[in-house]
């Protein structure tokens, strides 16, 4: 069966296409050994054979599921690619999960076998397994731990399995484009994360989607800052396969704490991140301001000013056209070089980004665009452009993808880049993929509340996240917690109140402003409709990937919250 160029059925197949054409180019950069060490597309592909040949060997066929446990680094996306060369499923988990997390997904998943970075990793994946069952094979890019039962085997010995780089590409050439290529559990802002069967179909699908956006930047041989965790939708998607077989080269960032260098030295052309980086990367931006002197303040204010006037108006006068030529030149182009110099889009998504940060950046020369996306959706469905950018909105639905507005708001969506459906869960999988009468194929419903105006998707709300206080008022808490953590004291916001008299908050502050909270809830305040403000608020320790309430992507899990600190809620209403 022969494809057309750029028509390949799976992402294997897309994967050593690329890979055959591109051998000595550079894939990925990773730090290693005290220093950045690259992959050549042609490693690459003589690697994943290697591993999909160990696999194989062991049992490993199509269907089965199989664990992929890792931080960003080239390991992950050449194991990742050769389980789904075969035929099996891969389940990107995230390095934060607690050993009971992998046990509901080791158990839900049935995955019978394992890739794993660390040794520390694979003794929680072990934990995990503990509970569940199935698990019969574990690879560790270290020395893997013994567990009764259960056969370890290191890294380097997958990668020393001889294989038939060619013959995997003609056999992944032929694979039906409908079967599953991953299933990705969701975050679980509430109730236990479901698995999200995504076919190749759709990962393909959001790539002729961005890709010709991609290619309108002129981007290709630049490099790209992967930051995101490859677990995640976005990251799997467009960072494991969207942006390399567009000719990006891969940088993996050593995490957070890295990133100002990182930005530095590596000059991207493209970083993704979720709102909360955004945030702390104004944050950082502001401290650093209060050490500068009143005149270069000045000019950060002006410059900052003019900015936002440019995009909202009124339209610049002469002189102010003047001055913000000049501002461009002594402000906005120290900030461009500070993040590198280079970069053509910095995208949010995960998450809402509030339009006054995003904003910010877009106000001093940084080309921040926010997208929209599901698990449920390949993750991509919309995004805003360089050149077209309007921040208060996610942009248009990619090429391909159908979207519309239900009666009662909800954000609906169709296309080759929707899921198959939930694994195991045909009542989850029933409500999320409706047919609405008349029509034959049908639509995801998103839970989000939205709007379209002139092509451009806004979203507004969360469906199910509403609020109904005792008066029979409908609040949106994701509107009111935006707010609140716009405000330099509040790090972190949560806000309550269904079936009470009126909202409170659960607030942590800032560093070093737990006396000021009061005046950032004051200054809110003012800006709400009574029936949304904040009657009490109570200081609280953070929401944290440790303690349970806070997901890998950032976001508060609103129920676990409410549970666990359910007396400081009911507290306040005392």
């Amino acid at each position: 069966m022969s494809h057309a160029p750029e028509n390949w059925p799976t992402l294997p197949a897309m994967m050593l296409a690329r890979a055959a054409q591109w051998a000595d180019r550079p894939l990925f950069r990773h730090w290693h050994g005290g220093a950045w060490r690259s992959l050549s597309w042609g490693d690459f592909a003589l690697q994943t054979a290697s591993v999909a040949a160990f696999l194989r060997a062991r049992g490993i066929g199509p269907g089965d599921r199989v664990l992929l446990v890792s931080e960003n680094r080239p390991e992950f996306p050449i194991a990742d690619t050769a389980i789904m060369a075969i035929g099996a499923i891969t389940v990107p988990t995230y390095t934060t999960n607690l050993p009971g997390d992998h046990a509901h997904i080791l158990r839900d998943s049935g995955a019978r076998a394992a890739v794993v970075s660390t040794r520390k990793l694979a003794e929680k994946v072990l934990e995990g397994a503990a509970l569940a069952e199935g698990l019969d094979l574990l690879i560790c890019i270290e020395e893997p731990p013994t567990a009764a039962g259960l056969t370890g085997h290191r890294w380097e010995e997958a990668i020393a399995t001889p294989g038939d780089v060619a013959m995997l590409a003609a056999e992944c050439a032929s694979a039906p484009t409908d079967s599953l290529a991953c299933l990705i559990y969701t975050s679980g802002t509430g109730g236990l994360p479901k698995g999200v069967m995504l076919p190749h179909r759709a990962l393909l699908a959001n790539r002729a989607g961005v890709v010709p956006l991609v290619k309108r930047l002129g981007i290709e041989n630049q490099p790209y800052l992967s930051f995101l965790p490859l677990s995640h939708a976005y990251e799997h998607t467009v960072g494991g396969f969207l942006l390399p077989s567009a000719g990006l080269e891969v940088v993996y960032s050593r995490g957070a704490d890295r990133l100002s260098h990182e930005l530095a030295e590596i000059t991207p052309a493209i970083l993704t991140a979720v709102p909360r980086l955004f945030e702390l990367l104004r944050a950082r931006i502001l401290a650093g301001l209060e050490k500068e002197s009143p005149f270069k303040r000045r000019l950060f204010d002006r410059a900052l000013a003019l900015g936002l006037r440019r995009m909202d108006g009124p339209p610049l006068n002469l002189f102010q056209k003047l001055q913000d030529r000049v501002l461009d030149r002594l402000v906005r182009q120290k900030m461009r070089d500070r993040f590198g110099g280079k970069l053509r889009a910095m995208v949010s998504g995960g998450a809402r980004l509030d339009p006054d940060l995003s904003g910010f950046f877009i106000a001093l020369g940084l080309p921040v665009i926010q997208g929209y996306g599901q698990t449920e959706a390949g993750p991509v469905i919309s995004v805003n452009l360089p050149w077209a950018n309007r921040r208060h909105t996610v942009g248009p639905a990619l090429r391909g993808v159908e979207c519309r507005i239900a009666e009662d708001g909800e954000v609906l969506v169709r296309g080759d880049l929707v899921m198959t459906g939930y694994w195991n869960n045909p009542e989850a999988t029933a409500a999320a993929l409706q047919t609405l009468p008349g029509e034959d194929t049908p639509w995801l419903h998103t839970g989000d509340v939205g709007v379209i105006e002139d092509g451009y998707l806004r979203i507004t709300d969360r469906k199910r996240d509403f609020i109904k206080t005792l008066g029979g008022d409908m609040v949106s808490p994701a509107k009111v917690e935006c707010l609140l953590m716009a405000e330099p004291e509040i790090h972190q916001a949560l806000v309550a109140g269904e079936g009470k008299p009126a909202l409170v908050a659960l607030l942590v502050p800032a560093e070093g402003m737990a006396d000021k909270v009061a005046d950032a809830v004051r200054r809110v305040n003012a800006k709400l409709p009574t029936i949304e403000r904040i009657r009490h608020f109570s200081a609280t320790e953070a929401f944290t990937i440790e303690n349970g309430l806070l997901t890998p992507t950032m976001k508060v899990k609103r129920r676990a919250v409410i549970e666990a600190r359910g007396a400081e809620v009911e507290g306040m209403y005392r």
